[in-house]
């Protein structure tokens, strides 16, 4: 069967050579086993499925990297050849074109000076960013593009004349003000690789779409000099700077153009027709292997048998019949199990059932439990497992006849049946040392070090924590919080509070061995919070007088945690640290750190080494941590180096949240840390959880990522989950999938709840699987393809050099496509790009990955700061992360204030920004409100009380209340953008043309990146290159 995707025409030839990878390694990061390839090279998953004839890749010359296409695809003279996504290579070689140079005065300082760079990299580490390339966005259209638009339906175009036949060659451009007057124009003709020079084709009929300079749709007004300082390491300019220069187009028509940013796929439009189409309705889970809507539609589901997707998504819902088959698509077969996910008010909640002393009836081989997937026969009495075939008797309690159809009478009656999701109570037999358990404590521990009290944070944290605490989780039914809590503060020693109900006053008992820590007192450590809330409420107020003559600045970490463990392990519960903490540990003490902030190791193969543990102290902590259900939350507010990597892995490892505010100012970051803290103490959270993934025969888990421990293959081990914590798990064969039975799996989680009940949650779901490749691609999910690249490449950075991680990334992505191309698409010119209609926004996100900081070997990037977003990534649910990469960009000026939906977002690239316009920029992390300079005066008033631009204060970080209907709903709007997030997003103002807008150009993920990273055009060009070569 012949079907067509996406079909884009490229402005080069297929004759180029591809894009500089040495013969492609696919597959998987890292795989020990792997004898025979070079070190750090991997382990290939298996034959390749469309590789030129005679195996293997011949290995050409490296061709061109990224930074060399120029509007022409890559010039054959210019650079030594480079792999892809190395840095840009330093200018040494003159371009073969002149360089663009726009003609107006660029808006920014313009030479590529270290300082200027230095100076952005001290700023971004002041605003918490310091990031790059994050995001991905919600919703949203950018403005109505070219009559082109009919492509993004994916339907099969029209044998029109493609802008590069398959063995034309690459023109000259003809001199416009792109190239400038002395452009060199290349040789008459490029030659193919079989040596025939081709004819040029000319195109008559092609007419210029709009450059991104000129006036689009919606009146945007082209930015001059669209890029600010280049960075260090001499760039090439593109001609007509990518994407939005002021090029005006002159002379004669173009016989060749570059990319039109408008006629490739659009993550907005693709967003916007599933909201047309699923929005607002609902979704039934009641049929096998069916794709859900997109993480950005809302829409009610409704559970008919299958697990909501707000609880699994997976990378497709059809898997191939065979391994060899899912070698040749080289397509992950992956989930995100997001098992506590949030559900909304309008759906129904789990239902728990309670079999009493007989706990859940189970398969006797495989263990899974009683689901919609098992067959009951013999009038009743067996049933046969859907997971691994055996025939088992029904135990007489749960007996119940059969219907005409062979369904059980009781079917809608039992959720276990009826339902892919569900709770059983779960017996004795399933808890530790098989007694019920105690419910678990919340343990407060506070950095009291001098310049922790100086900066009034301690001070901050006791005050919060006297309301907080009125806010503890509790179970629905109950009055009052069966959580109990306590008190810690430290420095280089740790301090206990004794805050018995019945004390006068709270009782502080220190304890200077750090080496081996011990708890000096059980009674009256963890109480619960009503009984002692007087002695509680007088010790937060003691606290910050009690230190406040402290010029201690050194401080533990490893025995903080340990403290807090054996504390828990004492009272014989599960709990929760809560550990605020400002600096490096380097307190003579387990766990002591040093700073290891060496920049000489970026780009080299010991770089992995940030990201890894200083010491194994914190690991070996981090497993006593799980065995003892003790979950670790940092709050970090570091001013300079605190390694991340290594105060991190408890946090990770735990399934705790590492929250971390940079220069922390109490007028600018209090608020964003209080929403934090407030919502993580509120959270829904299991303690002491196991996870088990049982599959159907013929496949099997083989991988986890997420914030788990695993002490052996399969049990998923986690001090705790919470409502945000997602697990991804990729599965492989290890036999063939039957197209009528599908594929089946199974989640369950055993925990202890906030009440102290064991419980077993339960997630069923069931795929299709196929012998054609057509149906994978089909049935593919590029939100939870990139949820599933980011963790396995994020995890790789442990281990392997980023370039080779890099170069797996773009070569798996092009072999996706490439055996798409091949298998499934209808023949065309090998000049097209024909993309799955599934995988259209593929490449975006895709470059949106790599252009991240933590797969970025930059610099001016801070170690600190890659190490987090990594561990934030590992974590993240499929909504978090397509946001993460993609961010939501919103036209505010057209805000309508009679509705409270908010305005169509837009494209992330600057050539989509205009002088009158407001912006509003979230990826999850942060949130940005762009002024243009020529904003309109009556919404400055509106929004900011003010009368003009110039007046606007950038310092502010919430907007203010102004009583009207504009300032209530752009206020309405940001907060539904921060309520379905796990981290609250500090608002930052940033004006056109002042220097803070470095830090949110980065986030214009559609561009070039300010660090590196080619803008989404030239990856798209670069991956179809890489096709091209392959299919060859």
């Amino acid at each position: 069967m012949s079907q067509q995707g996406y079909v884009a025409t490229p402005p080069y030839s297929q004759a180029q050579p591809g894009i500089g990878l040495s013969p492609p390694h696919y597959g998987h990061y890292g795989d020990p086993s792997h004898a025979g390839s070079p070190p750090g090279m991997m382990k290939p998953a298996g034959p390749l499925g469309v590789a030129a004839p005679g195996g293997m890749l011949p290995q050409g010359p490296s061709p061109p990297g990224p930074q060399q296409f120029g509007q022409n695809g890559a010039h054959a003279q210019g650079h030594p050849p480079q792999r892809f996504p190395g840095p840009p290579p330093v200018n040494s070689a003159a371009p073969s074109y002149t360089p663009y140079s726009p003609s107006t005065q660029s808006s920014y300082p313009n030479p590529a000076s270290t300082a200027s760079v230095t100076q952005m990299a001290s700023q971004l580490n002041a605003m918490h960013i310091n990031s790059y390339g994050s995001g991905m966005a919600p919703p949203g259209q950018g403005p109505p593009g070219p009559p082109s638009a009919p492509l993004f339906q994916g339907l099969p175009r029209p044998p029109q004349p493609s802008i590069m036949q398959p063995g034309s060659q690459v023109l000259p451009p003809p001199p416009t003000a792109l190239n400038g007057p002395g452009a060199s124009p290349l040789p008459p003709s490029t030659h193919r690789q079989d040596g025939l020079p081709g004819p040029a084709p000319l195109n008559a009929q092609y007419q210029p779409p709009p450059l991104p300079g000129q006036t689009l749709g919606t009146g945007y007004s082209p930015q001059q000099g669209s890029y600010g300082p280049q960075m260090a390491g001499g760039q090439l300019s593109y001609p007509g700077g990518f994407p939005g220069g002021p090029a005006q187009l002159a002379g004669p028509p173009q016989l060749q153009k570059k990319l039109d940013p408008d006629s490739i796929p659009s993550p907005i439009q693709v967003i916007e027709n599933d909201r047309a189409t699923r929005g607002g309705q609902v979704y039934a889970t009641n049929s096998r292997g069916q794709v859900p809507p997109l993480v950005t539609t809302d829409c009610v589901i409704q559970d008919q048998g299958n697990a909501s997707p707000r609880y699994i998504r997976c990378t497709t819902y059809c898997f191939p019949c065979t391994s060899d088959m899912a070698k040749q698509a080289q397509i992950p077969l992956a989930a995100v199990i997001k098992p506590f996910a949030t559900i909304p008010s309008n759906e129904t909640p789990l239902y728990l059932v309670n079999h009493g002393e007989n706990g859940p009836v189970r398969c006797n081989r495989c263990k899974a439990y009683m689901c919609p997937f098992m067959q009951f026969i013999e009038g009743g009495r067996r049933y046969q497992c859907g997971f691994c075939n055996c025939v088992n008797d029904v135990p007489p309690f749960y007996f119940q006849h059969l219907d005409h159809i062979g369904r059980r009478l009781d079917h809608y009656e039992k959720p276990e049946l009826s339902l892919g999701s569900y709770e059983y109570v779960a017996t004795l037999d399933y808890c530790r040392k098989n007694k019920p358990p105690n419910p678990p404590a919340f343990i407060f521990m506070i950095d009291v070090s001098y310049s922790n009290i100086k900066n009034g944070l301690v001070k901050l944290i006791c005050e919060e924590l006297k309301t907080v605490l009125d806010k503890l989780p509790k179970e629905e039914q109950e009055e009052t919080s069966a959580i109990r809590v306590g008190f810690i503060t430290y420095n280089k020693v740790l301090h206990f509070f004794n805050v018995k109900s019945n004390l006068a006053q709270p009782q502080m008992m220190v304890v200077t061995d750090v080496g081996e820590v011990f708890v000096p007192l059980l009674d009256g450590f963890l109480v619960n919070y009503q009984e002692s809330q007087s002695v509680i409420h007088n010790l937060l107020d003691q606290i910050p007088e009690m230190f406040a003559d402290s010029n201690e600045n050194e401080t533990v970490f490893a025995p903080v945690i340990q403290a807090g463990m054996e504390a828990l392990k004492a009272a014989d519960c599960p709990g929760k640290l809560f550990i605020f903490h400002s600096s490096l540990p380097t307190a003579e003490a387990p766990g002591k750190l040093k700073n290891r902030d060496d920049k000489k190791l970026i780009n080299t193969d010991k770089e992995k080494i940030l990201f890894q543990p200083q010491t194994n102290v914190y690991d070996s902590l981090a497993k006593d941590c799980v065995a003892h259900g003790c979950c670790v939350t940092l709050f970090l507010f570091p001013s300079q180096y605190v390694d991340v990597a290594s105060l991190g892995l408890v946090p990770q490892l735990t399934g705790g949240t590492l929250y971390k505010y940079n220069n922390f100012q109490m007028h600018m970051d209090s608020q964003q840390f209080l929403n934090d803290l407030r919502n993580d103490i509120e959270k829904k959270i299991g303690f002491d959880a196991i996870m088990r993934i049982r599959t159907s025969t013929g496949f099997r888990a083989t991988d986890f990522f997420g914030g788990i421990f695993m002490n052996n293959t399969t049990d998923v081990e986690m001090a705790a989950i919470d409502c945000d914590k997602a697990v991804t798990v990729e599965f492989k064969h290890d036999d063939k999938l039957a197209e009528d039975s599908g594929a089946l799996i199974q989640c369950a989680v055993l925990y202890t709840t906030i009440g102290g009940q064991r419980r077993l949650r339960i997630h069923n779901l069931s795929l299709n699987c196929s012998s054609q490749l057509a149906d994978l691609y089909k049935s593919c999910e590029t939100d939870a393809l990139i949820n599933f690249f980011a963790k396995s490449a994020f995890k790789a950075v442990l281990h392997q050099p980023l370039k080779v991680i890099r170069e797996i990334l773009v070569n798996q992505t092009a072999h996706m496509l490439a055996c798409y191309r091949k298998n499934c698409a209808s023949p065309s010119a090998a000049s097209q790009l024909i993309l799955p209609d599934s995988m259209k926004v593929l490449p975006v996100y895709m470059n949106c990955l790599l252009k991240n900081c933590v797969l970025l070997s930059r610099p001016e990037i801070s170690t600190d700061e890659r190490a987090y977003q990594r561990q934030l990534v590992m974590t993240m649910g499929v909504a978090d992360s397509q946001l993460f990469f993609y961010p939501q960009l919103l036209p505010i000026h057209t805000l309508d204030v009679k509705s409270t939906a908010p305005p169509t977002a837009i494209r992330c690239s600057e050539s989509r920004l205009s002088e009158e316009g407001i912006f509003l920029l979230a990826n999850g992390l942060n949130m940005f409100l762009w002024l243009g300079v020529s904003s309109p005066p009556e919404l400055i008033q509106g929004i900011f009380n003010v009368p003009s631009f110039a007046h606007i204060n950038t310092d502010m970080t919430t907007l203010p209340e102004v009583g009207n209907p504009y300032s209530q709903t752009l206020r309405m709007i940001i907060s539904i953008i921060q309520q379905k997030r796990p981290y609250s997003m500090k608002l930052t103002i940033v004006k056109q043309r002042e220097q803070p807008e470095m830090v949110f150009r980065q986030f214009l993920v559609e561009d070039k990146g300010l660090y590196g990273g080619s803008s989404y055009v030239d990856f798209l060009c670069c991956v179809h290159k890489e096709i091209c070569q392959l299919l060859n």
